[in-house]
């Protein structure tokens, strides 16, 4: 169980304490059957806008319409089914293996593979296994590489030393649990997390196809989760003993913030639409009640959306004014150029078909972007190790 119990009640007042704090297409998983191709054509309403405060700012300079995006390099090959990518300080990346349970560093610049080490309980189960990384906001003072994984039981946040002292294989601490209790399930399990700019540790969580955990606010399962480094609920959640920042989310799987520190997150629909939402503090996203944009509606919408057959979306980053965002049954990029929180205009394909399934995408750190393939449910067993990590131009 998590260490604190989440209750069931996010009042308006708790919201006005934590608005400034913001900073597979199927029912059966990650990018399976259902769909047809095209975006949704709408933009997003006024609904959608304003900052995570809603205290009034500037115009902010809009993204240009359009982009482009050029593969520089491969960085690596050779992956076993990489999911989550911390970047460490110096630029060097941490990739995890959902299916191995391992954990490499691999050498930003000439893409050389160190095995850290293995993560203990991880129990790999269709979409579950060892999912997202963070580094520690104060790495430098502390060395903490958080995970994400499931186990026999649950999903849990764990951190870990890292030594790159000790010998490779050797080099992670014993775990720490710091977070458990979260729904698992053989599909849905999220897996995203993430330090925003607040120094507080998100997490994005699935309902395990059970649509009604989505809703019940007394479940982990399908929110975004806000709590401190030592998995405590984070000062300005919606309600002070919880660490549910956001609900009505079915897998959430991308963590982005953009310059004006507010939180992005992309969500696999069901059969109709995939999502790209600005997330709010104590917001509801509808599933399983709403999928997609509904005139209306509730419920808070989709800034963008897509039909399943060319998203399914996973990671995502921010770089350059736009939202990048990694497809998986869609084996595409998105680019989604935003004006503060306003789409500019309609979203930009990159890539489409030309390396497969997309699983995480991250930012560089000199303004470009690294993308990491996820073939492995499609072409075979974590042991054929086809995967890569590509380095991108954009603008």
């Amino acid at each position: 169980m998590p260490r604190r119990t989440v209750t069931a009640v996010l009042t308006a007042a708790a919201l006005l304490l934590a608005a400034g704090c913001s900073s597979g297409g199927s029912s059966g998983g990650e990018g399976g059957t259902g769909g047809t191709g095209g975006t949704g054509g709408k933009s997003a309403g006024p609904s959608r806008g304003g900052s995570a405060s809603g205290a009034p700012h500037r115009t902010p300079s809009a993204a240009p319409a359009k982009g482009s995006v050029k593969v520089v390099s491969t960085l690596t090959t050779g992956l076993k089914s990489p999911w989550g990518v911390a970047p460490l300080p110096g630029g060097d990346l941490l990739v995890a293996s959902r299916d191995t349970g391992t954990i490499v560093r691999v050498d930003g610049k000439s893409g050389k593979k160190t095995e850290l080490g293995s993560v203990p309980g991880v129990a790999p189960d269709g979409e579950g296994g060892l999912l997202g990384l963070a580094v520690s906001s104060a790495f430098g003072a502390d060395h903490f590489v958080y995970a994400y994984f499931t186990t026999a039981s649950d999903n849990r946040i764990a951190r870990m030393v890292y030594d790159d002292k000790r010998p490779p294989g050797d080099q992670l601490g014993a775990p720490d649990t710091v977070f458990r209790g979260i729904p698992k399930g053989h599909i849905h399990n999220g897996g995203r997390i993430a330090f925003g700019p607040d120094k507080m540790l998100y997490a994005g969580t699935g309902e395990t196809g059970d649509g009604e955990e989505a809703q019940d606010k007394d479940s982990l399962g399908g929110k975004i989760l806000r709590m401190t480094p030592d998995g405590e609920p984070a000062h300005g959640n919606p309600s002070a003993d919880s660490v549910v920042y956001s609900y009505g989310h079915r897998n959430v799987q991308g963590l982005a913030w953009d310059a004006g520190k507010r939180l992005w997150a992309s969500e696999f629909g069901q059969n109709t639409w995939d999502e790209l939402n600005l997330i709010r503090p104590g917001g509801n996203y509808g599933w399983p009640e709403a999928e997609g944009k509904e005139d209306g509606s509730e419920y808070v919408e989709p800034v963008e959306q897509w039909r399943t057959a060319d998203a399914s979306p996973s990671g995502i980053a921010y770089a350059k004014g736009s939202v990048w965002m990694a497809g998986l049954r869609g084996e595409r990029l998105w680019r989604i150029p935003l004006r503060g929180t306003e789409p500019v205009a309609k979203p930009q394909a990159f890539l489409e078909g030309k390396y497969g399934r997309l699983r995480t995408v991250v930012p560089t750190g000199d303004g470009g972007l690294w993308l990491v393939t996820s073939e492995t449910d499609k072409r075979g067993t974590p042991e054929k190790g086809d995967d890569r990590i590509l380095r991108l131009k954009i603008t």
